[in-house]
């Protein structure tokens, strides 16, 4: 799990440029497929309108035709004086079969009005006779046909030829009837005798548009009250749609050719135009879904895009990769060069910019070694300039002590004692003063302890004795200067303060790595702090080196690092332990 978090911060730049890449790329593509699409849309919406617009008017010139045949017919019915004899006044049945035989003749004669289309003739008289060149299936007796809403209609405009949609309870396609109906008045005298009526087939009434539909353009016949005379989709015929009547009424006020509406639940594109002659409205209906399914086909196009996306993405992705590996791989070792020690230059390669980064990082690294000699060389020789100054610091009263210890000595017979005190100073004060090394073996460390302790012993007799403990292989180390006495000065004269009597050990052992130096003692022992934070036993007072405790543990860790230092131990009534770790050095 931590592998991963990693590896995602040495190749952030890169995830972020990819995933931002993507969203550009999926949004632009988004954003252009649905603009085609719109556009697509709009274009075929267009192209649609205009090319109704004249299957509208092509439309309309057949119906025109059909209109204008039944116009002639029906005034040839009007004008004809026959016609008129026979719908008004009472007929023997003698005159009436030689009325039949007469009307018959006429209605032959206008019939050829309209041959051209598959339409039957019913007259119907106010003196109750009728006469059909085919009997139509929409109305039964004469009887039925006088209080028929066809004829109610008809009387209530007689001026007007008007068409209804006649269907029997079945409702099937052979049962719907378009009826064309005008009533016979005299010009004059407004007096009504009788009604024509004009019957096609609705189906026969469809070819005049058919050939104009497809699938999702569909055609519609509707009168003034919303109701569907004929389609080509009959679930709509005999509906009454006054949805429709508002659309058409809002195209008027509008003054557009076209407008998009729903219609059944569907978007759809609507063309509505009224035909005066008839009193009729052509509606033509859109089904933009079903219409627009074949010319833009979306599933491919959205297909195309997704695959031109994933092609985008591939190449985005190894794009990008490639020109953040380099930037990646320099971060990733910028990083580790701390853990490194700052040693390590970074390899200069990748791009332009990677390349100048890594130049730049490697002059810094130059820079920086040359500092960091700098200072360890001033700090050396500070450390050698302040070592040098205490070695010049020994306590006067020290030497007064020690030479007046010696007098004595010679006054009370004690040659060799005398002798031997002297001999120790000297090899004392040769390896202190003399010696400006900053480093020495632990062999003279030792031999620098036993001089200092034999002339504290003659000094003040050796109530305090000193064992020293050295793993042989531990001689030649080096260590630094004055390392081990201070704490030696120390349990002398600070740790038997109360007790008269007592013993200090120095162990000298390697552990590792490391070299471990030990003086521990049995005196009165003192209070560490809870943070173990080294006390200043700096004292004037007999004090031969004037270097403290704390001192050799800022010494150590200047010259080592702080892995290496001074710890004490020490309880109240046991005595005190000092522990020194140093590396192992030898010359």
């Amino acid at each position: 799990m931590k592998i991963i978090p990693k590896r995602f911060r040495h190749n952030s730049l890169f995830y972020k440029m990819f995933l931002i890449t993507i969203l550009i790329i999926v949004t632009v593509s988004t954003l252009i497929t649905w603009t085609t699409f719109r556009m697509s849309e709009q274009f075929f919406i267009e192209r649609f309108s205009f090319n109704n617009s004249k299957v509208m008017n092509q439309i309309k010139e057949s119906l025109g035709t059909f209109h204008y045949s039944i116009v002639i017919a029906s005034n040839g019915l009007l004008n004809n004086g026959t016609m008129k004899s026979f719908l008004t006044g009472e007929h023997s049945n003698k005159m009436l079969g030689t009325y039949y035989y007469n009307v018959k003749k006429q209605m032959n004669n206008i019939k050829t009005s309209v041959e051209a289309y598959d339409v039957g003739i019913l007259v119907y008289g106010i003196n109750g006779i009728s006469f059909a060149t085919e009997r139509p299936s929409w109305v039964g007796a004469d009887e039925d046909l006088k209080d028929h809403f066809i004829t109610t209609n008809t009387f209530k405009q007689p001026k007007k030829l008007l068409y209804h949609l006649e269907q029997q309870n079945d409702k099937t396609q052979e049962n719907r009837v378009i009826v064309a109906s005008k009533a016979f008045m005299e010009p004059t005298s407004k007096y009504i005798y009788g009604s024509m009526y004009f019957t096609i087939q609705e189906k026969d009434f469809r070819k005049f548009y058919s050939s104009y539909t497809s699938l999702g353009n569909n055609v519609l016949v509707m009168d003034q009250s919303g109701t569907i005379l004929s389609s080509n989709r009959n679930e709509f015929i005999g509906n009454k749609e006054t949805e429709l009547l508002e659309y058409a009424i809002q195209l008027e006020e509008q003054q557009k050719d076209y407008m998009n509406a729903d219609f059944k639940g569907k978007d759809h594109l609507i063309m509505i135009e009224y035909l005066p002659t008839f009193n009729l409205y052509l509606v033509n209906l859109i089904d933009k879904e079903a219409a627009f399914a074949n010319i833009i086909d979306k599933k491919s196009i959205a297909l195309i895009c997704l695959l031109f996306i994933l092609l985008a993405i591939i190449t985005v992705f190894f794009a990008s990769r490639s020109l953040t590996n380099s930037l990646s791989s320099l971060v990733k070792q910028i990083g580790n060069t701390p853990k490194n020690g700052f040693d390590y230059y970074i390899p200069v390669m990748g791009t332009y910019e990677t390349r100048q980064i890594g130049q730049a990082f490697n002059v810094m690294l130059d820079e920086l070694h040359e500092y960091v000699n700098k200072i360890v060389l001033i700090q050396k020789q500070k450390r050698n300039a302040e070592l040098a100054a205490l070695q010049q610091q020994i306590n006067p009263h020290f030497l007064y002590n020690t030479l007046t210890s010696i007098k004595f000595m010679v006054q009370q017979g004690g040659k060799e004692e005398a002798s031997e005190t002297i001999n120790a100073l000297i090899s004392l004060l040769q390896n202190t003063i003399g010696n400006i090394s900053e480093t020495i073996t632990v062999r003279q460390e030792i031999d620098n302890l036993k001089s200092y302790v034999l002339i504290n012993q003659k000094r003040y007799g050796e109530r305090i004795r000193v064992n020293y403990f050295i793993e042989p292989e531990c001689y030649q180390i080096q260590l630094p200067k004055l390392v081990l006495q201070p704490f030696i000065e120390n349990s002398f004269f600070h740790g038997f303060n109360k007790k008269s009597v007592g013993t200090i050990n120095v162990l000298v052992w390697k552990e590792a790595d490391s070299l471990i130096c030990e003086v521990f003692d049995n005196g009165d022992g003192m209070e560490v702090s809870a943070d173990n934070e080294l006390p200043d036993t700096k004292r004037k007072q007999e004090m031969f080196s004037g270097i403290g405790v704390r001192n050799v543990d800022e010494r150590i860790q200047l010259i080592y690092g702080e892995a290496y230092g001074v710890t004490i131990s020490s309880k109240i009534g046991e005595g005190t332990k000092v522990r020194i770790s140093l590396p192992v050095r030898k010359k």
